[in-house]
């Protein structure tokens, strides 16, 4: 959100400097990006004092700037005008107080501006100005040194400043202890589980003079997004191939890294086909996604560990039915190429103090080796290599599914994948791996918009014919109000038959999504 600033109401004599100075301010390519001038000429007629609508004006900005020439202005019953009641509520509200007195001869002064910029001048530093650009220069200066002092803006790295009104009671004491005990049994960390929390944020440099860094917060804090809005992770599931609204499944998480990484994974993997192997060299069947699960994981760490978090965009997780895409706000670091990234290359991490302890809890590696792991990972699974791109100042990766070619024109597949299991129904039919898949997600009562989004279907009707009524047909599952086939709170669930079928799933060869 930007900062308002408010502009001394005299009307007469400065109007073309407050104008041209809001036009300024909204036209600098910095200054545009963080402030709001409000301007008492601006507003619209309402049914309210002037007076009180300046001081309110006053209270909601951030910044005030005092404009003193030769004119007091209007003055009231008591005999203060509005310049100078704006600048007793902006001092007795502690707001930043920026002053600029025209440079005019004091006896053309009226005696009360006069009074009223000496006392500006025991209370804060004022500055003097001649003509438009030396106070378009004045206020320039002035309003950078507040964005610096405010941690607007800043020359050192985003994560190791402090987090502005952050305290030490917004970090959880029970998620350092948790990382502790994780870094310590994984990267055999130097400190346990007992360090205390401000020693622990020391050793990790997540202090700033004492207050927790914008690391701090985005690795540990109770509710980092109260402090970060924008680091937040978007998850869209989409049934077809591009971008088309109603978006059928869209998650927004939120908590720290650890929990926006683990819960957009989560996202992912349960959306992506997979197929079930069987249980010849141990107890437990493998299971193949579409994308292997380390590849999906190192894309969207990758993303959410290194994405600019002064932006006000947030990461974005977009699974299509051929794809799926993560969008990183931000460029790649300087040195680092669309190109260089295919190669052996150096770990340019932007959040430094971010990526620590991701590594010691094994969420990355700082070899700068996450990118080829990924192409190597996808190549071993037999799927393109990856794609990577900018866009809309955004990084962004691309992981291609593999699944059947072959779509109808909404981008859905055609009709039950023809890839089918070896065990039969006690019918001359077999089953597609999506309709085992429908099967495994009627194990509980399920409504028909869940189970269309297993082999990402969009036409209820298609859907119904080709995939829902051959189970009915068989017997494998039934709706819970059979008299009213069509009723919104319908909804499916399996029968015995569908369960002593699901029990011949071990068999070698079989698939399920």
């Amino acid at each position: 959100m930007r900062q308002q600033i408010f502009v001394s109401s005299v009307q007469k004599e400065f109007a073309a400097e407050r104008r041209a100075l809001k036009d300024y301010i909204h036209g600098d390519p910095l200054l545009g990006r963080f402030f709001e001038v409000f301007l008492f000429e601006d507003v619209p007629a309402a049914d309210r004092r002037a007076d009180e609508v300046y001081l309110d004006q006053v209270a909601r900005s951030d910044v005030y700037v005092g404009l003193f020439g030769r004119e007091y202005g209007y003055e009231d019953k008591a005999g203060i005008s509005p310049t100078q009641r704006e600048y007793e509520h902006a001092s007795a509200l502690g707001k930043e107080r920026l002053v600029y007195i025209k440079n005019v001869p004091d006896a053309q002064r009226h005696p009360k501006m006069a009074a009223l910029a000496t006392r500006a001048g025991a209370e804060l530093v004022r500055r003097r100005f001649g003509s438009m650009p030396e106070l378009t220069a004045q206020v320039y200066a002035s309003l950078v040194d507040f964005l610096e002092r405010s941690d607007l803006i800043r020359t050192g790295p985003f994560d190791g400043s402090a987090c502005r009104n952050a305290t030490i009671q917004d970090v959880s004491a029970d998620k350092v202890r948790a990382f502790l005990r994780t870094a310590r049994r994984v990267r055999d960390f130097a400190l346990d589980e007992g360090t205390t929390l401000v020693d622990a944020l020391a050793h990790l440099n997540l202090l700033d003079k004492g207050a927790p860094s914008h690391a701090a917060i985005l690795l540990f804090g109770a509710a980092p997004q109260r402090f970060l809005i924008s680091s937040e992770v978007k998850c869209m599931h989409f049934h077809g191939v591009a971008v088309r609204k109603p978006i059928p499944s869209y998650q927004i998480y939120k908590g720290t890294v650890f929990d926006m990484v683990d819960q957009a994974i989560d996202f992912v993997m349960s959306k992506l086909n997979r197929t079930v192997g069987t249980r010849e060299h141990g107890p437990q069947a493998p299971v193949d996604y579409d994308i292997p699960e380390p590849a999906v994981a190192e894309a969207i760490v990758n993303a959410v560990a290194h994405r600019d978090y002064a932006s006000n965009a947030s990461v974005q997780v977009m699974l299509f039915a051929d794809r799926l895409e993560v969008w990183n706000p931000g460029s790649l670091p300087p040195g680092l190429t669309l190109e260089t990234l295919r190669h052996a290359h150096p770990s340019i991490p932007r959040n430094p103090l971010v990526a620590e302890p991701l590594f010691l809890t094994k969420y990355i590696e700082k070899a700068g080796s996450g990118i080829l792991d990924m192409i190597e990972m996808c190549a071993e699974a037999g799927l393109p290599t990856p794609e990577f791109k900018l866009d809309a100042g955004c990084f962004v990766i691309t992981l291609r599914r593999g699944r059947p070619s072959g779509t109808d024109e909404d981008g859905t597949k055609p009709g039950p994948s023809r890839d089918q299991v070896t065990v039969q129904t006690g019918t001359k039919s077999a089953l597609s791996r999506h309709q085992v898949g429908i099967l495994l997600n009627c194990l509980k009562e399920s409504e028909l918009r869940e189970l269309m989004i297993i082999p990402g279907r969009s036409d209820r009707t298609k859907f119904r014919r080709q995939v829902l009524n051959p189970l009915l047909e068989q017997g494998l599952i039934e709706m819970t109000i059979p008299d009213k086939p069509r009723s919104s709170k319908q909804k499916y669930r399996i029968t015995e038959k569908g369960r002593v079928w699901l029990n011949t799933l071990p068999e070698p060869g079989q698939t399920i999504p």
